[in-house]
């Protein structure tokens, strides 16, 4: 049993119902080996189990644990669920220790009344993010003294961290090795502009990776930089890329290209710069999974069949595809270590499951979940001629209803982009409302759409159900009148 300051691997759905049937509180931290991000927040789950001794600390190999993953709908991990009285409370997707340390404040409670929750055994582990907000959320204790030192600290090794290199490209990975299909794709395309660019992978470094997003007031990765200055992230570097713009910057600001025949100098962080062959792989196997990747127009390579997955993973790509109701085949890698470990090398992906669309990738569970939830996987499906494309009022009212409570907004929760947007975001998160959201400045089509289709001229716009309850003032006289969470549960 856990407890007292440890945490418990557990090893079947049996165990881990005996634990969390007990009613004390428990968080259950669902990893994978292969996953970086997995690793980097362990540390900081071990460190608040050390903070809160009377609380069940669990983790959980997702892949190894195929029935508990799909028990709680693991897609992508790092995930936690959070446990009180026997119930499920509270779940979190992703590498965010901030969130993650309020989240075990709130379930766990203050273990000794009038202390700070995360004493400096957190310490760097957490790094500073994860201090300030467990202290915020109790209340209690002093502010850190040194803490707008650190803060002043942090903001110099980013300033310098983005003037490494005249073009610095943050991203999930090495140039080598990406860790996402978005950081992967920004690779590409630096590598076809044959720019010679720095790279820091965000994985490695928890402070840098959440300390960016204030200092460039962008919430996701990749982050693409020139002479210090931020482009965006994959989908502005693609869009520049097609119109032709990104070379034009380039050009402008007197970054000089190679020569595309010439070899590149490894740089610290793996990149070898170039993009062609070798791969390493034989002629044969190359030929053999090229003839896999076209043999279906799509082509799923997973562990176990459709009807048997042998992964939580593996099962959420085939039920997205036949929600979809889109043909396909599959490859079990389990079966053919060759193909297994050479697809790998082939796709520049390290894991499973793999999707390709008319022999094009597209990425493992996590993006093709997002890209289902947000319309693209239909989008691209379409593109590809595998269907008909959906008509704009048929996407409307699958992303209106792709969350019980979704809202439509300028810009992201953790990065709006216009008051009135914000405004509703602390609403919402004040009330504790779990909810989605799709930032309408990021799809033109969407946003004039959505006012036709909603009646409504303004945004943001609050959905429940798939039923529009209204803009800004609507949010705002619910929340004053104490009516918004009734309101969102019915």
């Amino acid at each position: 049993m856990s407890g007292g300051g440890s945490v418990k691997d557990v090893q079947s759905k049996a165990e881990l119902d005996a634990v969390i049937g007990d009613g004390a509180p428990a968080i259950m931290h669902l990893w994978a080996a292969w996953c970086e991000a997995s690793k980097h927040m362990d540390k900081v789950f071990f460190h608040l189990a050390i903070d809160f001794p009377h609380a069940h600390f669990l983790r959980v190999e997702a892949e190894e644990q195929p029935e508990i993953s799909e028990a709680y709908s693991v897609s992508a991990v790092p995930y936690f669920v959070f446990f009180k009285d026997g119930k499920v409370v509270d779940t979190l997707e992703g590498a965010d220790p901030s969130t993650l340390a309020n989240k075990v404040s709130k379930v766990a409670g203050i273990v000794y009344p009038g202390e700070p929750a995360a004493p400096a055994s957190l310490g760097m582990a957490a790094g500073p993010t994860v201090l300030e907000s467990v202290k915020s959320a109790n209340q209690n204790g002093p502010s850190h003294p040194e803490r707008q030192v650190r803060k002043d600290e942090l903001k110099k090794r980013l300033q310098q961290l983005v003037n490494s290199h005249p073009v610095m490209l943050f991203m999930k990975g090495n140039p080598d090795e990406p860790k996402c299909g978005f950081s992967q794709k920004v690779v590409e395309i630096l590598k076809d502009e044959n720019v010679e660019f720095g790279s820091f992978d965000i994985l490695s470094d928890i402070e840098v990776r959440e300390g960016l997003k204030k200092f460039s007031n962008w919430p996701t990765y990749p982050q693409l930089y020139c002479k210090g200055e931020l482009l965006g992230g994959s989908d502005i570097v693609i869009a520049m890329r097609g119109s032709g713009e990104l070379t034009e910057v380039f050009k402008d600001h007197g970054i000089g290209v190679s020569v595309p025949n010439e070899p590149k100098v490894a740089e610290p962080g793996g990149g070898k710069g170039g993009i062609s062959d070798p791969t390493g792989l034989s002629a044969t196997l190359t030929s053999r999974l090229q003839s896999l990747i076209n043999s279906n127009p799509v082509m799923l390579f997973m562990k176990g069949k459709p009807d048997e997955p042998r992964c939580g993973f593996s099962r959420k790509v085939v039920d997205i595809l036949r929600e979809e109701k889109v043909d396909f085949q599959s490859f079990d890698i389990l079966t053919d270590e060759e193909v297994r470990q050479g697809l790998k090398v082939f796709s520049n992906w390290s894991s499973y499951p793999q999707l390709y669309i008319k022999g094009e990738f597209i990425g493992g569970s996590d993006i093709v979940l997002e890209m289902q939830k947000s319309g693209e996987l239909e989008k691209v499906l379409a593109e590809k001629g595998i269907r008909q494309a959906p008509s704009l009022e048929d996407r409307l009212k699958k992303l209106t209803t792709s969350s019980p409570v979704m809202l439509f907004m300028k810009g992201t929760p953790e990065a709006p982009r216009c008051g009135f947007s914000s405004k509703v975001v602390n609403a919402l998160k004040e009330e504790g409302v779990d909810f989605g959201s799709f930032d309408i400045l990021s799809d033109e089509e969407v946003r004039q759409g959505l006012k036709t289709f909603s009646n409504w001229p303004t945004f943001p716009q609050l959905y429940h159900k798939g039923e529009l309850v209204g803009g800004c003032d609507i949010v705002m006289e619910l929340r004053d009148g104490g009516e918004l969470k009734s309101t969102l549960s019915e």
